[in-house]
């Protein structure tokens, strides 16, 4: 199995136990993206900051159209891919340019991840999301090292 196979059935077993013992979730395969990821807090950042910009324009365009149950989710993870699309091909790159020539990557994890965990902010706020989220994630990485070490060396 690879790293982020392990890492991803990590995140779903921690989101779970989050969910059935303390009624919140932060997305179930956001933590085991997250936890790979941990080591670029930026990408990490700009993540969370389209994810709750995705969140509040669900919000805004729930004012004028009837948004709910699957149209809602559809929605959420659609504004999710294309404002990690728009981020990471023009806007990230032009604000973050000096480190992008020093060789690190600046972009948000994944494209579907923005609007998943803004789908868990719909459903439970933005706060429990993010705690949960942040908190299972260092537990997968921990897990991670403590069985992986090596393997998470860049």
């Amino acid at each position: 199995m690879d790293l982020l196979s392990i890492s991803i059935g990590l995140g779903l077993g921690i989101s779970l136990f989050f969910s059935e013992f303390f009624g919140i979730a932060g997305g179930l395969v956001v933590p085991g993206y997250f936890a790979l990821q941990l080591q670029n807090p930026i990408s990490i950042l700009l993540t969370l900051f389209v994810s709750l910009c995705v969140f509040c324009l669900g919000k805004l365009i729930s004012r004028f159209v009837i948004l709910y149950g699957k149209r809602r989710t559809a929605v959420l993870l659609l504004l999710g891919f294309v404002l990690d699309a728009i981020g990471n091909e023009w806007i990230f790159p032009l604000i973050f340019k000096d480190m992008i020539h020093l060789g690190s990557e600046v972009k948000a994890v994944g494209h579907i991840i923005p609007g998943l965990i803004s789908v868990w902010m719909d459903r439970q706020g933005w706060l429990e999301t993010l705690a949960s989220l942040l908190t299972a994630s260092v537990i997968v990485r921990l897990i991670l090292i403590l069985f992986l070490g090596k393997e998470l060396l860049p």
